[in-house]
């Protein structure tokens, strides 16, 4: 029987399915802890070695090559750790893609790019990483994700978005709110003002639907809790919800499970998702009923990524569907 992957997306860019969290952690302590918990998980959310913002000033070689080092570890044990690196403008930017690509590359999850300007920039330093992998004989093309911190990388989003190699747009609001200069309140950059300040609502709505019209998924920014689990929950709720966020930023481990929870699909849809695709691939995707209603195609693409989706963040798939679609 044929698989809804081969079947449901012939000629067009569909979402990777990526886990539902992107962990950061800055320090060699943070990532081993990060990785632990990985273990404990599941592959249900990756893993950001921060080489930017964790590195020390005047250590960047010796951290790349410390985050490269834990990247190639048995600790790592799903493949689903990636890097940021240094932004276009930074000196050391080369020099963390070349340690990273050249000690890590086959088992890279993916390179961030921070606070481009513009498409050029973000352009710039993938044109860099694909040459640094022909010159290290990697065989594969390793994912990029962008993060859309600044006006100008707003301001062309879209041209981003459709970045070759692009699966991933990350809203940094922190540097975003910052970037305005006081125009916007010190309030936006935490609930409930990030979700209601004009600006920011403009900002979010828009990388997300350049982002999901490219066939790219969009990243919510961190939220500041860390210890209220219902307000971190929440959160995360309503970019999925509200927002059309499908990822959102992790930067301390009490955030992992409630966004996690947060961005699963809801079980009832689960189900009925398992048992349509069932009966349509027992049809070999033709038109069926389901509950008194018309399924076809344009439906089960629906079904299919909410399938994925559930699947990633760690949701029991429900009857057959698992062993047909995931086996």
């Amino acid at each position: 029987m044929r698989h809804p992957k081969n079947v449901l997306f012939a000629g067009e860019r569909r979402l990777p399915a990526l886990p539902a969290v992107d962990h950061y952690a800055g320090s060699e302590k943070l990532m081993h802890k990060a990785l632990q918990r990985q273990q404990e998980l599941g592959p249900i959310f990756d893993i950001t070695c921060d080489c930017e913002d964790g590195a020390h000033a005047g250590a960047e070689r010796e951290h790349a090559e410390m985050a490269a080092g834990l990247i190639n570890s048995a600790d790592n044990r799903f493949n689903r750790v990636g890097a940021r690196i240094h932004d276009v403008s930074h000196a050391h930017w080369r020099q963390d893609m070349e340690i990273l690509v050249s000690q890590a590359g086959g088992r890279l999850a993916f390179i961030t790019l921070p606070k481009p300007c513009c498409a050029a920039d973000a352009q710039t330093q993938i044109e860099t990483l694909r040459q640094i992998e022909k010159q290290c004989g990697l065989k594969r093309q390793i994912p990029v994700h962008v993060l859309i911190e600044t006006h100008g990388a707003l301001r062309e989003v879209w041209r981003i978005a459709a970045l070759p190699g692009v699966e991933s747009l990350d809203f940094g609001l922190m540097d975003f709110v910052s970037g305005h200069h006081g125009a916007i309140p010190g309030s936006a950059m935490k609930s409930p003002g990030q979700f209601e300040h004009p600006l920011i609502i403009r900002a979010k709505c828009e990388i997300s639907a350049a982002a999901l019209a490219s066939g790219v998924v969009p990243s919510h920014n961190v939220t500041t809790e860390l210890k209220d689990l219902d307000l971190i929950r929440n959160d995360a709720l309503r970019a999925r919800r509200e927002f059309g966020y499908l990822r959102m930023w992790s930067i301390h481990p009490n955030q992992i499970v409630p966004i996690i929870e947060a961005m699963r699909p809801d079980f009832s849809e689960v189900q009925a998702a398992a048992e349509i695709l069932s009966a349509a691939q027992d049809t070999d995707w033709g038109p069926i009923q389901h509950d008194g209603k018309l399924h076809d195609r344009a439906s089960y693409r629906y079904y299919w990524e909410l399938l994925e989706r559930a699947q990633v963040t760690g949701m029991e798939i429900p009857g057959e569907a698992g062993r047909r679609f995931f086996a």
